[in-house]
Formats: structure tokens, sequence, C-alpha cells
């Protein structure tokens, strides 16, 4: 069979990492065309897929004027823009495989899936938590009913100090109009607590603070900027630490290629000294929250509470379900379930590696592809795990999760009104 065909819509980091996939398995897929308007980030994705000049674009408008020319597009663009290319590449019939968040506010979510049902495509948000193997192995085993019926679980998001300090300090997630912390970064979890529950959520409270990035916390004798800093030293936060110890290791991959495409150290020095992530932590324009929980009531009486906190090595998401025949405790390398008719405990090495965005999110990213390129080229959307009903489903929790914040209220999810 032919490869799958793709368009890559956004070249940044997510676009890049999932069209890598069709340079691993070519003869399952092929990146057929770009469209992105920065130079560097386009021409980088062009060479490695050897795209040739018609199906180079700067615009994802462009691509429209052409009659469709490939299976399936994966859009990648930033946040807040998402709504009007998922729209009108599934009025012209392109399945899609859509980065997460969908949209930044519950309208442009329902609008994006209410034109893929109509358009009866192949639709997928980019959920990669679903599709590691550690997800499906927990969700095997809870499926099989080793510990009876989920009645609640603690599930923790290990967002991790430096991570916190790179992307929603000084990076691009920063402000709330923007995209929210919870909608931002923990989207991924509040679906994945629902895929796992397997049941939907009915009530939803939140609480969260920007607890520490803040003017009143900078130390006295900080400086605005690392490099001119004379405590740098003494700060775990420190730019230079973060960028200048990755460059020197001559690491250049994320976060160093968000800084610069160039590959030395003078231009990271060059950033730091005059762009966003050389700022102080604590001198920066940032208003996202650094810690928040939510609580939510699933249909069967069921419960869950979910922590996001920044203050964490950024390591593996941990878990504890609760079962009525037993409890399970996940930390993304090991499963370790405990029965309470026998009073044993069996364990299970999962270990999908790094479960940040330089290791793939522990084989989501990889899986997440494989899953979706074989459901194009089959045409079977029994394997997509993140398709458009239960997605925006999803997404309406962190909303309402956000309305619960706001306004220090509990949200019923069938009456919401955001």
């Amino acid at each position: 069979m032919e490869p799958v065909k793709l368009i890559i819509i956004g070249a940044g980091s997510r676009g890049t990492c999932y069209s890598k996939f069709a340079l691993q398995f070519p003869e399952h897929a092929k990146v057929v065309a770009v469209a992105e308007p920065r130079n560097v980030y386009r021409e980088s994705l062009v060479k490695a897929h050897n795209i040739p000049d018609h199906n180079i674009f700067r615009d994802w408008c462009e691509v429209l004027k052409r009659p469709k020319f490939a299976d399936a597009v994966v859009i990648a663009t930033q946040d807040d823009l998402h709504t009007a290319p998922a729209i009108a590449f599934a009025d012209l019939k392109y399945n899609i495989l859509l980065e997460k968040p969908m949209a930044t506010n519950p309208l442009d979510c329902s609008k994006i899936v209410e034109a893929a049902i109509h358009a009866d495509i192949l639709f997928a948000v980019c959920h990669v938590l679903r599709y590691t193997k550690y997800t499906q192995t927990l969700k095997q085993l809870i499926d099989s009913g080793r510990i009876g019926e989920i009645v609640s679980m603690q599930h923790l998001e290990p967002v991790g100090y430096w991570h916190q300090a790179h992307s929603y300090v000084r990076g691009n997630w920063r402000k709330e109009s923007i995209t929210p912390m919870l909608l931002a970064k923990s989207c991924h979890d509040l679906d994945w607590i629902r895929y796992i529950m397997n049941s939907k959520c009915l009530k939803i409270s939140s609480f969260a603070t920007l607890k520490h990035f803040r003017h009143e916390n900078m130390p006295t004798g900080a400086a605005k900027r690392c490099l001119e800093c004379s405590i740098e030293a003494q700060c775990p936060y420190s730019a230079k630490k973060i960028y200048i110890n990755r460059a020197l290791k001559n690491d250049y991959e994320w976060p160093v290629n968000v800084l610069t495409s160039d590959t030395n150290v003078e231009s990271v020095y060059e950033e730091l000294r005059t762009g966003p992530y050389g700022r102080c932590v604590y001198a920066c324009d940032n208003d996202v929250v650094d810690n928040q929980v939510v609580n939510m009531l699933f249909e069967d009486k069921k419960t869950a509470s979910f922590t996001m906190t920044a203050f964490t090595k950024q390591d593996h998401r941990y878990t504890r379900i609760f079962g009525t025949r037993g409890e399970i405790i996940g930390d993304g390398l090991k499963i370790k379930i405990h029965d309470f008719l026998s009073d044993q405990t069996d364990y299970f090495d999962i270990d999908d590696g790094d479960p940040s965005i330089v290791g793939g999110h522990g084989g989501g990213d990889f899986a997440l592809m494989a899953n979706f390129v074989e459901a194009v080229r089959k045409q079977d959307s029994n394997l997509i795990l993140s398709g458009p009903e239960e997605t925006l489903e999803t997404h309406m929790m962190v909303f309402a999760a956000e309305q619960a914040r706001h306004n220090d209220i509990v949200v019923t999810l069938k009456n919401q009104s955001f």
C-alpha cells in the first residue's frame, strides 16, 4: 500500500516531532507538504522530508487553494490558532490530527468537533498519555476487574520546577489570557482521568494560586536578568543553569531550541541577554498559576482528585486508584497492584522511558502517530483513542474547573454555562 500522505501545519516543536514518524517508517507515512511562516523551522522540515517546492507554504490558507492532495493534516499551530485551520481542512475532507488543546474556549472546541463530525472524517486530538504502554497496561488491569470497581483516584502532575520556569513563567504559556495553565498543561491529565474512570464527570471544583513566581518574592540583591544577577548561582530557576549548562554539553534540543535555532553557546547567551528567557522568574509578566487542585465527581458515585504543581523535579505522573477489591499505585515506571482477598501485591515493570517532551512523552508521541496513520490507512476510527466527542467532553471538564476556580463554586457539568 502507498504510505499515508501528511501535511504539517506548523513546523515548530510539536509539528516536527510528529513528522519524524514518517522518517522512521517511510513505508507507512510520508510528509508531502508543510505550512510554516518562520523560515528556519519551515526549511528544516523541508530538508528533512525532501518536500518539493510546490508543496512549501508560508500560510496554511495557501494550502486550501489547491485541490485535496494528501490523506491527512497534522495541525500543530499555537493553541489559539487551531480553530480556523481545523474547520477549513475538515470541510475539505482531510483527516485531522490536532495538537492539544483543541482550542482555548468552549465555543471553538464545539465548532471544531461539529465540523469533524459533519465532514465524517477521522479526527484525533494529541492526548498522547492515552497511547503509552503504561496507560494501556493500567487500563487492561482495571478493565479485567483486578481491583473491582473504581471508587476513587488521586493523580499528580509533577510539572517540574525548571519546566514551569521555561514554559509558564518566561515562555509562551505564561499568560492566562492566552491559555490557562490547566488547559495548556493539564488537559492531558483530566482527559487521562476520564479515560481511566470510563465514566462521565458530573461535578467539579477547583482551587489554584500563583504562589511563588511573583515580583514580591524576588530575593534581595537579585537583578531583572540572570546574566546580570549577583546571586544567580543560588537560584534553582537560573536561566544560565537551564540553558547555558545544556548548551555547554552540546545539547541544543528542547528547551534550548526554543530560544534559538543556532547551535552555539554565544547565540544562547545573546538570547538570555535580550530575550524573554533571560529574565528573572520574579520579574516576568506571567500570571498563570503554579499550583492547582481539581476535585471531580463521576457517575456511579466515583470521585477523583488531581494536583498540578510546579514544585517537583520533572517526572512521571503519579497515580493511586482505589477499588472495591484492591488498589493500584503507578508512577509511569512500575504498577503495583494489591489484592484485598489474597492480601498479596503484584508488580509490573513498564518503564516507558523519559516522560518529557524530549523523550516523546514516554512513547506516547510515537504510539499516537502509529495509531493515527494506521487509522487513516484502514479508515478505522477504533484505532483512535482520543476522538472528537470524548475529547470535547474532557475539554469541557477543564473549562468547568476554571469556571469553578474563578467563581469559587461547584460546577455541574450538565448545566454549565461558560
